[in-house]
């Protein structure tokens, strides 16, 4: 069987992948900047009963990460979830599955941008304006630096995955002593479907276990050493995740659906004004590691889209090992300008675009559970556990409502474009 490029990342040369630094990759994956604002959004949408959230989306995430798991077990490969959709229900759909990543990168990259720029903003006290152009600074230094060819070292990667860990960790110890029963009463006052509202935007905090799936051509023994670096990251997300939505709620209370900035809150609680320009430090360089990173990784899924004619071919121009693919890195760029300058403007917020990138996450998410289910051995606890998280992924992708409409354009757009190709040929 060839192995389908669509999403794919080099193999490396030498399978060497430990279990320690395959563990903080993918839980450096898993988490990223969104979790320094999100649970103030899901506080928002549900207020206590977002914990309620926090704990489903927890849950379903152990049968999404071992189906990944053990596709990546049984097929060792670096193009991940569009190889399991290429094998389990062929090349087209697999193609929108790269479409929903590509699509997802421009409006992802503006919302992390935007988290850095909030943070920094609310320390120096500059406002939406300041926000703005600290976001913007940002995103055009993570174009320049990707054009120019200049990329972050796999250890600065860990790096950062291990910065974000520890400022989580710090802020929740830094409110558990403020957290107080009575803040969580009424514990429901949006009823249950506010439930599903704050399901919708945290699963940008979800979304990421695919990223296993990439790594598992990489490993010296995938079946063995796989399974065991997802247990380990399901338990420090675990940690970090419900550490910080109890104390985001039981410390703040009412207070937490109000700031843009949970983390420098939690942090104030025990450090006072100090923790502004911590926790700015802090968000400015995971923003701006992260969006680095997506644009690296999306400029040369865009190349591979348009060498593979899932995509323009003129896309594929620099996607060879060593080039820098900046047609792909151009329509990138572009689309996210446009995209930072109409929320500069103030006709976009945070909440909508970490929906929005949330929403085409879920919908890949979704394609490789349907693809699991077609190549995982049936009526096996695992596989029962994969048609529990599509069920709980589908109705997730329910309450994104309007949203939808990005995936379904996106799956129009691939579609089309391979229709309209095989007419040409």
């Amino acid at each position: 069987m060839q192995e389908t490029s669509i999403a794919a990342s080099e193999r490396a040369p030498v399978r060497r992948l430990g279990i320690g630094s395959g563990t903080a990759l993918c839980a450096g994956a898993v988490l990223g900047p969104g979790v320094l604002t999100l649970p103030s959004l899901a506080a928002a949408a549900a207020g206590p009963a977002s914990l309620l959230a926090w704990v489903v989306l927890l849950a379903m995430c152990v049968p999404v990460a071992a189906s990944f798991a053990a596709l990546g077990a049984r097929f060792p490969d670096g193009g991940g979830v569009a190889t399991y959709v290429h094998r389990a229900i062929g090349p087209r759909a697999a193609a929108v599955v790269g479409w929903w990543f590509y699509g997802a990168v421009p409006i992802g990259v503006v919302s992390a941008s935007w988290i850095g720029g909030t943070y920094v903003a609310g320390a120096a006290c500059w406002g939406h304006t300041g926000a703005a152009a600290v976001a913007g600074a940002v995103l055009v230094g993570s174009l320049v630096s990707n054009a120019v060819g200049l990329r972050m070292s796999g250890r600065v990667q860990l790096l950062l995955g291990g910065l974000l860990a520890a400022v989580l960790l710090c802020a929740v110890l830094a409110a558990a002593p403020e957290v107080s029963a009575e803040r969580f009463t009424p514990f429901l006052p949006g009823g249950w479907t506010s439930v599903g509202s704050a399901a919708s935007v945290l699963f940008f905090a979800f979304a990421g276990w695919e990223a296993a799936s990439h790594l598992s051509g990489e490993f010296a023994d995938p079946a063995r050493d796989l399974p065991r670096v997802t247990r380990r990251t399901l338990a420090v997300i675990t940690v970090l995740y419900l550490g910080l939505a109890v104390a985001t709620i039981g410390a703040l209370g009412p207070a937490a659906a109000d700031t843009d900035t949970p983390l420098t809150a939690l942090l104030a609680l025990s450090v006072g004004p100090a923790a502004r320009p911590v926790a700015a430090v802090a968000a400015l360089f995971l923003s701006f590691g992260a969006v680095n990173s997506y644009l690296a990784g999306a400029s040369r899924l865009g190349a591979a889209l348009g060498r593979d004619g899932a995509a323009p071919r003129w896309l594929a121009k620099g996607g060879a090992p060593g080039q820098v693919p900046r047609r792909s890195l151009a329509v990138l760029g572009g689309a996210a300008v446009l995209l930072g300058v109409v929320t500069g403007l103030g006709h976009a917020d945070l909440d909508v675009l970490m929906r929005a990138t949330a929403t085409c996450l879920a919908a890949v998410t979704l394609a490789g559970l349907a693809a699991a289910l077609v190549l995982l051995p049936r009526r096996t606890p695992l596989w029962c556990g994969a048609v529990a998280s599509t069920l709980l992924t589908a109705t997730v992708l329910a309450f994104c409502g309007w949203l939808l409409v990005i995936p379904a354009v996106l799956a129009c757009a691939a579609f089309g474009f391979l229709t309209l190709r095989r007419v040409r040929v």
